[in-house]
């Protein structure tokens, strides 16, 4: 009897341990939680500050004993005055962290490595509760933190390149192709997605010889189009920061820059909701990235691997919603915001950065009489319309680009009565904003500001459930059928996108539902 109750206790000890997995810079231990084990806040690269800063991560410095992984690590430096819509402003270096999301499983899962988005600006792996991803569509699943702003991405004679974001990611993906297996991923099975900039960031790299060969898919959530930023506007702009900051001598550049203190450069900086005079997000820096995404993908010069490529059918209410937020009195969207909003985007240069060449002639007038409010449900709607249409032809070139070469899957998520970001303001209506579709497949993602829920209804859950099992069908073998809804095809020029709703999923001819031919003679790739 003594042996038997004494069998009993060591084997509840054994059940209820603490999770460990050895990996490259020692071991680490997790914590079980939702039937996933998860691993949090371990280092992939040395932290990138002093004589670091402004250079390719370094590896990690291995670390002896037992180190715990039980709680997400900082957030990268940022400044933001998008308050409750963004995370905590910092100045913190100290950030190159990742997580791991796994089920408790002896098989090799595909691999879902997640890059969040945020403008380049701001932004958080904290944000992504990966668990019910990882259970229910039995993946293995990766999220990371990455420099921002100008600690991420900025050009100077003297400094090698200019994306270190993106050669953040990079480490944390070769990170993943050392370590995943411990964790029960296969390195051989390795989808890299993302959203808004996440989602440039990733086509970014499917052009970057340095990134090929470390990931086998792509997943581009609102994002992937957006041209990449010109070198010769990378540097001016780093050289005119350079001067700002009181480093515009260019003997010892380097090294002042270097020098200078984080608060100084995040002040420097500007915000995402305000003037930013010297970010510019990814560019063509000549080490990771030396050609336009969009050129590289017209010549299938990039990594050929299957991708997924969407948006929201109301893309534009994030940023609406975000200016009446912030608003004096939160009054809603006049006939004046729309045709400022217009004039902004549409009166000058097309390139990004404020770069040529410029829209042609008379682009302000057309936009504003194809989607005059009246013929919209107001000024909110027709400015949502706009710029949803803009971003979705601009997606519709990206895969007509990409599918030459290799699988593409389109989709439209259109579920316009998605948990709203904002709370309740006059005139205002979200639908299917952007960023409502993360609510889908991260739980509770970033929550909203003022404490607004983001829970899901039945109806929603069960479009969550379809989501979730088409996103890793893709992760798992490149096709995102098999979720029993309409037949999601492959990308062709006439054939049809998927309308991803509640009840049913449906085919759209993407190309008229957003009045691509109109866009097609305005914008620049």
């Amino acid at each position: 009897m003594f042996r038997l109750v004494l069998g009993l206790l060591l084997a509840s000890t054994v059940a209820a341990a603490a999770p460990r997995v050895k990996t490259g810079g020692g071991m680490v231990e997790g914590i079980t939680a939702g039937g996933v084990i998860e691993y949090l806040g371990m280092p992939y690269a040395a932290p990138p500050v002093g004589d670091l800063r402004w250079r390719a991560p370094a590896p990690v410095k291995r670390w002896n004993g037992l180190r715990k992984a039980v709680a997400f690590g900082p957030t990268c430096a940022q400044v933001t005055t998008l308050g409750p819509f963004a995370g905590p402003a910092n100045s913190n270096e100290d950030c190159l962290y990742l997580n791991v999301f796994a089920p408790p499983t002896k098989q090799k899962l595909p691999v879902l490595v997640w890059i969040h988005g945020g403008g380049y600006f701001d932004g958080e792996s904290n944000d992504y509760d990966a668990a019910r991803l990882a259970r229910q569509g039995k993946l293995v699943v990766v999220t990371m933190n990455y420099r921002l702003n100008l600690f991420g991405f900025l050009a100077h004679p003297a400094l090698r390149g200019g994306n270190f974001g993106l050669m953040d990611i990079t480490a944390a993906l070769k990170w993943t192709r050392a370590n995943i297996a411990a964790f029960g991923g296969d390195p051989g099975n390795v989808t890299l997605g993302g959203q808004s900039a996440g989602a440039g960031a990733a086509a970014a790299l499917m052009v970057a010889p340095s990134a090929r060969g470390l990931f086998h898919r792509a997943i581009l959530m609102s994002g992937g189009y957006t041209p990449l930023t010109p070198g010769d506007v990378a540097l001016k702009k780093g050289m005119q920061f350079a001067e700002a900051a009181g480093c515009g001598k260019a003997a010892g550049a380097g090294k002042c820059l270097r020098a200078l203190p984080a608060a100084k450069i995040t002040a420097l900086s500007g915000t995402a909701s305000g003037t930013a005079p010297f970010v510019t997000g990814a560019m063509v820096d000549d080490v990771v990235v030396s050609r336009n995404a969009a050129n590289a993908f017209a010549a299938g010069d990039f990594a050929r691997v299957p991708v997924m490529v969407g948006t929201t059918r109301d893309e534009g209410n994030f940023s609406i919603g975000i200016a009446q937020y912030f608003r004096n009195g939160r009054t809603p969207t006049t006939q004046v915001d729309f045709e400022n909003y217009v004039k902004h985007q549409y009166g000058g240069n097309a390139g990004p950065g404020g770069s040529p060449p410029t829209y042609p002639k008379g682009t302000p007038e057309a936009v504003m009489k194809l989607y005059a409010p009246v013929r919209h449900g107001g000024a909110q709607m027709a400015w949502d319309a706009a710029h949803a249409d803009m971003l979705a032809c601009r997606g519709q070139h990206l895969a007509g680009q990409i599918g030459r070469f290799a699988p593409v899957y389109v989709y439209l998520f259109d579920d316009r009565t998605a948990p709203s970001y904002f709370p309740a303001m006059k005139g205002l209506t979200s639908g299917a904003y952007h960023t409502a579709d993360l609510i889908y497949v991260f739980k509770g993602f970033h929550g909203g500001p003022d404490g607004v829920p983001t829970k899901l209804d039945t109806r929603q859950r069960g479009l969550s459930d379809r989501l979730i099992a088409a996103w890793s069908n893709f992760a798992r073998g490149g096709n995102p059928n098999g979720a029993g809804d309409a037949p999601w095809p492959r990308w062709t020029k006439n054939a049809p996108a998927v309308f991803l709703q509640n009840d049913a999923w449906s085919q759209t001819q993407r190309a008229a539902a957003h009045r691509c031919d109109f866009w097609q003679q305005i914008l620049h790739y």
